[in-house]
């Protein structure tokens, strides 16, 4: 008997490696809600800070680019650098995408993976059903991975929740209910200045407190990118260019090397558009750290250490941590026990070889989960265009 292959996660990792395993032939099963994440964890209203270029999903054959989206909707093409895409337009395209080319999607949820001697590996769905699979191919996105600092654990004892003293940016859909409050917002990335620019034209007074290296900064506007360097889906530069087009080598860089450009690599910076929305709106402290969080009178204060040594304080109705993801294979807990304890992990994330193959013979990643193995190109949906075809590749020779 041939298993199918199961793929969990239905965003833009998902559904484009879903598409080469279809085009190859290879008998697949798709779990999730597509492109989930970007509908219930991303603020109503956002805008894209990618490009389009940078935006669209793989597909093993032409027509599937979010261009070729906007002509079948019937709106305005989003092509050129300066063309913003709103979140809505790029849930719809994601869907569009599913639709044409994952059109057997099942929205049932994976309860748990394990294996099953040499056959593979036995899935259990929150149906109830079981069956066996092949091969699995982690592409989860975000879920799970929400980072909170624990310098802000102190006003969140029970972790972070939307209608407590400290929250995750990831939280909130709706921003108007900050509407007349204090807000804090700690970040200096994309979704920190954007989070803060919603909730201040919601009616918030917020307050945006960068740490360490963390300044806030905004992109140059395309018609000032440096001319004399290679194009990249992030700007021009020979860094990006690298990056972006020949992760091959990265993963044999030394471990330290690795997950240092990951974090640093294409770091915290508000995108060229959001600087007028930004600045006279919001206000900025730009601190060496947060010490600590506490709670006084039913409000979170933040003890910070200023640029200049000095301790200073900051309350506010509430804080949203809009501190990014971090991988960890123990918060991934429908793989199960005996899956997680046999994976060769750097820092809480799996070793990928070659096809994005984990340790596991017959377990694949991809998307964020492969950053520290393939670079910071994983972390963006323009990844996909290098690792589903190649995840598809070395599937269909490893196990055809």
């Amino acid at each position: 008997m041939i298993y199918p292959v199961a793929v969990i996660g239905a965003g833009p990792f998902g559904l484009s490696t879903a598409a080469h395993l279809r085009a190859r032939g290879i008998p697949v099963r798709v779990f999730g809600e597509p492109m989930v994440s970007w509908r219930d964890h991303m603020p109503e209203g956002m805008l894209l800070k990618s490009t389009p270029v940078a935006s669209s999903l793989d597909a093993p054959q032409p027509g599937h680019t979010i261009a070729d989206y906007c002509d079948a909707a019937g709106i305005r093409r989003l092509v050129t650098d300066e063309d913003i895409i709103p979140v809505e337009t790029f849930i719809a395209y994601g869907e569009w995408f599913q639709q044409k080319l994952v059109p057997e999607l099942e929205r049932v949820r994976v309860v748990s993976v394990d294996r099953r001697g040499s056959e593979g590996f036995e899935l259990k769905l929150d149906s109830g059903e079981s069956f066996t699979a092949r091969a699995v191919v982690v592409a989860t996105g975000l879920y799970g991975l929400a980072h909170l600092p624990p310098e802000l654990g102190g006003a969140a004892a029970d972790g972070p929740t939307p209608t407590g003293l400290v929250s995750h940016s990831s939280q909130h859909h709706d921003l108007a209910r900050f509407s007349g409050k204090e807000l804090i917002v700690v970040g200096a990335g994309q979704s920190a200045l954007e989070t803060a620019a919603l909730a201040a034209e919601a009616g918030a007074q917020v307050r945006v407190v960068s740490r360490g290296r963390g300044r806030v900064a905004f992109g140059a506007p395309p018609w000032k990118q440096p001319k004399l360097r290679p194009e990249s889906p992030f700007g021009r530069a020979w860094s990006l260019w690298a990056l972006s087009y020949y992760p091959h080598p990265y993963r044999y860089l030394p471990a330290e090397a690795r997950h240092y450009l990951v974090r640093r690599v294409l770091g915290p910076l508000g995108a060229w558009w959001l600087r007028d929305r930004f600045e006279g709106k919001v206000e900025v402290s730009e601190v060496s750290g947060i010490v600590r969080a506490d709670v006084s009178d039913g409000r979170p204060v933040l003890s910070v250490q200023t640029l200049g040594g000095r301790g200073e304080e900051l309350a506010a109705d509430h804080v949203i941590a809009a501190t990014g993801y971090r991988v960890d294979i123990a918060a991934m807990d429908f793989l199960g026990h005996e899956l997680r304890t046999a994976l060769a992990v750097s820092r809480g994330t799996p070793k990928l070889g070659a096809g994005y193959c984990s340790s596991v013979p017959g377990l694949y990643f991809t998307g964020l989960p492969a950053a520290a193995s393939y670079g910071p190109v994983m972390r963006f949906v323009c990844g996909t265009e290098f690792a589903s075809p190649r995840l598809a590749k070395h599937l269909a020779g490893a196990h055809g």
